[in-house]
């Protein structure tokens, strides 16, 4: 097992649950992902470059992308918080939270954010 697959696996129900779910949508979204553990959480990189991450937090846990302050049109979407200039986030506390077509969308509109 790789370091993100045990950051997933060592996290409590219903995190781990979330977080396997959001591996698995994001490299079926966009198979191209390269995983790896950086910062001490599962990241994902795009043609060598910064995709997003997976965290969890005692709350919930996100999908963070960065440089998605380009993003302007899923606003309504992704959180900025912590003070945060370039990172934005989806956050779920249940799989149920899951809204797929957004997830898939925000994927999707990262993919082409990064490739500018």
């Amino acid at each position: 097992m790789n370091p993100a697959e045990n950051y997933i696996i060592s996290k409590p129900e219903p995190w781990r649950s979330i977080l396997m779910e959001l591996r698995d949508i994001t490299r079926h979204a966009v198979p191209e992902v390269t995983e790896s553990f950086k910062w001490a959480l599962p990241f994902y990189t795009l043609n060598g470059k910064m995709f997003c991450y997976l965290n969890f937090r005692k709350k919930f846990v996100e999908i963070s992308f960065l440089y998605a302050h380009r993003m302007t049109h899923l606003s309504d979407y992704l959180i900025a918080g912590e003070g945060r200039k370039i990172v934005r986030s989806l956050r779920y506390t249940s799989l149920e939270d899951i809204d797929y077509d957004v997830l898939i969308q925000v994927l999707l509109a990262q993919k082409e954010n990064i490739s500018r």
